[in-house]
């Protein structure tokens, strides 16, 4: 199961050619992730930092950019996990606008870790259950 957002393109997401700033797109992207968690695992994501005492930082991204994403475009955000690993989880992002053109995609590897050591640990079991039950398959 994929979680999706829609939002418009607003003028503090540009830059001086008229097109998003790639680091407002990731930082959108990650205000999925954060909401994201509610959906597959019905924890938010301060709960899981706070309470549970993990966090699952980036590793690794691979983006790409097929189209200009440009001022006063409606995007269409959707966000699904296509891997879980023992303490890494690999998260798909996919990006259209308003005329159902693909704009950009990534593949972005989280790793599971202890907020207190910042050091990898196996992804608690309460949240891999919930995980896998959104986990995509092909």
């Amino acid at each position: 199961m994929a979680v999706q957002c829609t939002r418009k393109i607003d003028f503090p997401m540009i830059d001086l050619a008229g097109i998003a700033y790639y680091p407002r797109i990731y930082d959108l992207c990650h205000r999925l992730f954060e909401d994201a968690w509610e959906q597959f695992t019905s924890y938010n994501y301060q709960q899981i930092l706070d309470d549970i005492g993990v966090g699952f930082p980036i590793k690794h991204i691979e983006s790409e950019f097929h189209a200009p994403i440009r001022y006063g475009d409606i995007i269409t955000i959707e966000i699904s996990m296509s891997k879980i690993g023992s303490s890494s989880c690999v998260w798909e992002y996919s990006m259209t606008n308003q005329l159902g053109t693909m704009v950009w995609s990534s593949s972005q590897t989280t790793v599971c870790v202890d907020m207190i050591t910042i050091q990898p640990v196996a992804i608690p079991e309460e949240l891999r259950l919930a995980m896998v039950e959104h986990l995509l398959v092909e």
